[in-house]
């Protein structure tokens, strides 16, 4: 949220078009003139704001001392990989409000309950593993198109492997999970749109 008083909208310094800040990317300087990127908006200092895309963030790189050097009105540095390196910033944040809908008590995990959560709750988004056997996913999708309410409304994400979304919520073997209606929910799904954006492709499908 930008604070007080603040611009809620900037000009991406590649394509000079104006967008919502939620639609970009605020990047300033660290204290040894390194670019970083500040996807809170909260730290000091100058900023220079790029369309949170891949493409652009890759553009700024490529054409640093145009794009940097004229924003923050000094040398900057701009190391090899700043896209990579927003990209994991992203998945990293997405992960963590994925583990606050745990401790919400928005979220449901294994196949049964998984199933059971679809036919009966108020179901914001669904998770596959990206590793998850096509089966299964077929099964809960067709639970999902069988409840009309859910049909047009479910989010349904596979960003993750079972690996990492077992870190994230500190179980083991988590293959599938039902996001039920709530803030945190929300708050997660909106993080994995970030990433969705930035990668230039719809992660979330009802296959």
């Amino acid at each position: 949220m930008p604070r007080k008083n603040e611009p809620t909208e900037r000009q991406c310094a590649v394509t000079r078009e104006v967008h919502p800040i939620d639609l970009l990317i605020r990047f300033v300087l660290d204290p040894e003139g390194e670019v970083v990127p500040d996807l809170k908006r909260v730290l000091p200092g100058r900023g220079v704001w790029v369309t949170a895309t891949r493409e652009s963030v890759v553009a700024a790189e490529k054409n640093r001392k145009k794009v940097f050097g004229r924003g923050f009105k000094c040398e900057a540095r701009a190391e090899p990989g700043l896209a990579d390196r927003v990209d994991a910033l992203l998945e990293r944040a997405a992960l963590q409000a994925l583990s606050l809908t745990r401790k919400a008590g928005e979220l449901v995990t294994g196949y049964a309950k998984v199933d059971a959560a679809l036919r009966r709750d108020a179901v914001a988004g669904l998770i596959h593993a990206s590793d998850a056997a096509e089966d299964g996913i077929r099964k809960l999708a067709a639970v999902v198109a069988a409840r009309e309410e859910l049909a047009n409304g479910c989010q349904i994400v596979r960003l993750f492997n079972s690996t990492q979304m077992d870190l994230a919520l500190g179980r083991s073997n988590v293959i599938h999970a039902a996001l039920l209606a709530g803030q945190a929910s929300e708050n997660f799904l909106a993080r994995v749109r970030d990433i969705e954006r930035f990668r230039g492709y719809s992660a979330a499908s009802d296959e």
